[in-house]
Parts: structure tokens; sequence; C-alpha cells
């Protein structure tokens, strides 16, 4: 085993042969949830929805409205017991809860109406894919790699792949509050590997989030992270075709079919 002055820590330890050996291609692909494949409905969409449900629709249409909620939720977000709240928030549902209340409470439009503001926030079509996200999941699909989920959210995403008609495209999904455990926490990797029946070795983790998605480098698995903004146009992750240089495992005659 060659040793390094300044070794990357890992949850895994791969074979002499492993390390002298070509990295193997990639047979499955891991993909963050939320600004990878899906984002949620913008800021005034969602207040408006939140208005309607709790009688405060008029309040919007008031000069500046929508702006100076904004800015109260940004400060607010910003104040220290609120950044205690997030602190795990993933892990359970009821701690997320509390996340979100602690920091509504503080915006005077949101104050009192925490439950309406919840339930537009896990409304199956208050989170809608990408452009691109559908294209490319059928793109991988046709090709052969297996997919994945691997998200810290509070609630069950898949609500929100089937309400797009998305599901099917999707093998399995490994979620934080049915685990009990965040990224960069190896296991919620490890687990979509063994779910999907792939070598970490040979699936590639694709994210926004260097800290969390990034750690599943930390398993071995290869990692795509992508800009975190708010991107109109093409964001990159078309390149996930590309970096997954499949091995077309189907056969015509005995050989391998290249899908071109």
């Amino acid at each position: 085993m060659i040793r390094t002055l300044f070794e990357t820590p890992s949850a895994y330890r791969p074979s002499d042969a492993e390390l002298a050996a070509p990295v193997p291609p990639v047979q499955a692909v891991l993909f963050d949830f939320s600004n990878t494949i899906f984002q949620m409905i913008d800021l005034e969409t969602w207040l408006r929805r939140v208005g309607s449900a709790a009688g405060r629709l008029a309040v919007l249409d008031e000069p500046g409205a929508v702006a100076d909620i904004s800015d109260q939720l940004r400060a607010a977000f910003r104040l220290p017991s609120v950044v205690a709240l997030q602190e795990g928030r993933d892990l359970s549902s009821e701690q997320h809860r509390r996340a979100m209340w602690g920091w509504w409470e503080r915006v005077d439009f949101l104050r009192g109406a925490e439950e309406a503001a919840y339930r537009e926030l896990t409304a199956p079509d208050a989170w809608v894919p990408y452009p691109d996200t559908e294209p490319v999941l059928r793109a991988l699909r046709r090709r052969g790699p297996r997919i994945a989920v691997v998200s810290d959210f509070a609630w069950d995403l898949r609500v929100h792949l089937a309400h797009h008609g998305l599901d099917a495209l999707i093998d399995t999904c490994v979620i934080s509050y049915e685990q009990g455990r965040e990224k960069p926490d190896p296991q919620l990797f490890l687990k979509a590997c063994a779910d999907l029946g792939a070598d970490p070795r040979a699936t590639l983790m694709v994210g926004d989030n260097p800290a969390r998605d990034g750690g599943a480098a930390a398993c071995g698995l290869r990692t795509y992270i992508l800009p975190a903004e708010h991107r109109t146009g093409e964001r990159g992750l078309t390149d996930v075709q590309r970096l997954a240089a499949w091995r077309w495992l189907e056969t015509v005659r005995g050989r391998p079919v290249d899908p071109g």
C-alpha cells in the first residue's frame, strides 16, 4: 500500500490492484435533488400561494411588498438563533418544521401563516425540474447507467418526481430524513450504490454543494459539482452524459453495442 504525507480521509480502502488498474467505467449516477435536478418555484409564486391560502393575498399587491418580504427573509435567516435551528434540519420532518417555523415567525407576512407556508413548500408542484433534467435522465436511461437521487430533504421528494412524471427514470432514492443522516455522511452514498448494485468506484455523484455532495469522493465515488447559481441557461448538467463514459452492457451477437 502506497502511503503519502497528505492523505485524504476516506471511508474506503482500495486494494493495490484497484489502485494500479484504470478507473472502472461509470455504471451508476447519483444526483442531488434541490438545485441540481429540481428547484423550488420562485419566491413570488410561493408567497402568492401562501397569501391565497392564508387570506393575505392583498398584501402582496402593495408596492414593493415582495421585495420587502424577501429582505426580511434574508435578514431573519442570518440571525444566530435561526442559523442554529438549521443545523441538522433535514434529519427529520419534525426538525425541519421547527427550523422553518423559527425562521418564518420573524417575517411579518408569514407570522401566523406558518402552516399554510409549509403546505405550499411541500406541495407536489412546489418543486419543478430544470429544463435539462428530463433530457439528461432519459439519455442516461437509454444508455445503461442506473440512477439514484441522494438528497438532504425532510419529506418524501418522490411526490415531486411523480408529479412531473420522472419517477420511472429513478431507480432508488436515498433521503436524509428517512436515514437519519445528512450528507456528507458516506453511508448515504454507499447505501445508494448498494441499492443500485453498483461499485462505488464505478459511480458518479452529481450535485451543487462541494462540502456535502463532494463528500462522495471520500467513499470512492467520482464527483461532479455544478455551479451553485440560479442559471436560466445551460448549466452543465448535460456534461454528465460525457462523464458517464458508459460501457454498454447489452450485446448484439456477443459484442458490446456502442449506443452512439
